[in-house]
């Protein structure tokens, strides 16, 4: 048992319903395998299943705890600040994919 931090600046959504929550309430939350510390208060770059950048939003809680399955699961609560631009959303998918996701294609 033992806690992985996340101090980059992304927040990537697994499921395209918890995006689609975000954007509906201005609120939601992300359900992470494992124990995780995320920088609650930050300010973060969310990123769509899909890899593609689309929203700024805030952290304002990150749960850990073990579910009644017996698993180890972080729940990340979030709070929409705004959207992306389209031109925004193009700059930071292509820093994103060199940097995290991996090389994007030419």
């Amino acid at each position: 048992m033992g806690f992985q931090t996340e101090f980059n600046s992304v927040c990537k959504f697994k499921s395209e319903q918890e995006l689609y929550e975000l954007f509906e309430y201005g609120r939601g939350a992300m359900l992470k395998s494992g124990f995780r510390v995320y920088p609650t208060g930050q300010k973060v770059i969310a990123y769509s299943p899909a890899n593609q950048a689309v929203a700024i939003v805030k952290i304002t809680a990150s749960i850990a705890e073990i579910n009644f399955h017996g698993q180890e699961v972080t729940k990340v609560e979030i709070e929409l600040v705004r959207k992306l631009t389209e031109q925004e959303s193009a700059v930071q998918t292509a820093l994103a994919h060199e940097m995290f996701f991996g090389e994007q294609e030419a």
